[in-house]
């Protein structure tokens, strides 16, 4: 069959699919993209920080195995998304270097992650696509902050050290609303929405070389020449319908963070606060906010292949966790007292991560910590992807699309 007349399926219509469905589409392909969502771009590629990792936030994998991996990423992103979109994302894009503060109770030594920071930047700055970044950072350099730096942040006896890193940030809502407007205007993609797929198994028993079918809840079932398997949520239990076993350790968390948009410009950094189970703080334009904080955000963390529901959450109950975010960051940060105080609305959003590893955050042995272990895993003609963070979608995509059209 020739390469245009390939029907392909792609579970999960989040960034990495609709990265995918794209690519393929614009290579000839028929794409069905797949989601149990009303859209496309609907949960965690919608809701999330939009960080552009060079690894800075990996202190606790000092071998640099992750640093190496999520930075060749992250270093081709803003072009492939801009070749997407067919347009310049400066708009989205956060205008300062990142502020890491060390927490007392972080995995990792003030000394230990000023060296990991040293040597992150080194490596960034050895990268031949260094100058693609979302800034130019081919001459990648971090600044431990001094005392008054940091006080001008912090007052907080928690917070022993602070470091300027040229990390940048993306508004994934920004980026979220132009990905549907290219998925819808592509021709190729049909967008099946509203359809959880449950099974994927091959048209013809052990032939995983030829077509599969692809079987949704209410009776669907349909033969495609190939399947992409990128969900999210349940992505090893669907693997395992296609006889593609799940191996090692994994994490389904749920997390929520606070999304805010101001009546007025306010002007706090970006800041994240390492390395641990903390929170985060970014500042996309002085008037739209995202914040976190990983313990009152995390609603389920499992490692079973169909993790549960996250329990319902009522408006008191969501009120109450919004004001417990801003307070955990106030703490830390008493300049969110300026965003707090300019809200004009606010929203509590978030959606399914998986991730290769396990543990608690708080546990510098948990694997959690390193997460260099994502990528493509093909059985024949289905895949499964790890896409790992949401800054690595479209460089994978775009292997896969080269895979799949060679």
């Amino acid at each position: 069959m020739s390469q245009g007349r390939k029907r392909i399926a792609v579970l999960g219509a989040g960034v990495m699919g609709c990265s995918t469905a794209l690519f393929l589409a614009r290579r000839g392909m028929a794409v069905t993209l797949f989601d149990s969502a009303e859209a496309p771009f609907s949960a965690a590629s919608r809701w999330n920080e939009g960080k552009i990792h060079l690894g800075f936030l990996y202190s606790g994998d000092p071998s640099l195995r992750t640093a190496a991996h999520v930075a060749a990423s992250s270093l081709h992103f803003r072009p492939l998304v801009e070749e997407l979109l067919d347009c310049r994302i400066d708009a989205a894009v956060t205008a300062g270097d990142e502020v890491y503060l060390c927490h007392r109770d972080s995995v990792v030594s003030v000394e230990a992650m000023g060296d990991y920071f040293r040597r992150v930047a080194a490596l960034v700055r050895e990268h031949p696509e260094a100058k693609s970044y979302l800034t130019n950072v081919s001459n990648c350099q971090t600044h431990r902050l001094t005392g008054v730096e940091l006080s001008a942040i912090t007052n907080s006896t928690a917070i022993v050290a602070g470091f300027h890193a040229p990390e940048r940030s993306v508004s994934t809502t920004w980026i979220a609303d132009r990905f549907v407007a290219a998925v819808a205007a592509e021709n190729r993609i049909e967008a099946r929405m509203e359809t959880r797929v449950v099974e994927v198994r091959p048209e013809h028993a052990g032939d995983t070389e030829g077509r599969w079918r692809v079987v949704a809840t209410g009776g669907d079932d349909e033969a495609f020449d190939v399947v992409i398997n990128v969900l999210w949520q349940g992505r090893p239990a669907i693997d395992a319908t296609a006889g593609l076993k799940p191996a090692g350790v994994w994490s389904n968390r749920y997390c929520l963070s606070l999304f805010a948009r101001t009546v007025e410009p306010v002007d706090i950094p970006c800041v994240v606060i390492a390395t641990g189970p903390f929170g985060d703080i970014k500042n996309y334009n002085d008037r739209d906010f995202y914040m976190s904080w990983y313990q009152d955000g995390l609603r389920v963390d499992s490692a079973a292949l169909s993790p549960p529901d996250p329990p319902p959450l009522d408006e008191l109950e969501r009120s109450r966790l919004c004001n417990s975010i801003l307070d955990h960051l106030q703490a830390i940060v008493p300049g969110v007292a300026r965003t707090r105080s300019r809200i004009e609305h606010m929203s509590l959003e978030g959606g399914w991560v998986f991730a290769a590893g396990g543990g608690l955050l708080s546990d510098p042995r948990a694997t959690l910590h390193r997460r260099s272990d994502f990528g493509i895993t093909q059985l024949g003609s289905y895949f499964s992807v790890d896409t790992g963070k949401y800054a690595a979608a479209p460089w994978l995509a775009h292997r896969l699309a080269d895979r799949l059209s060679s």
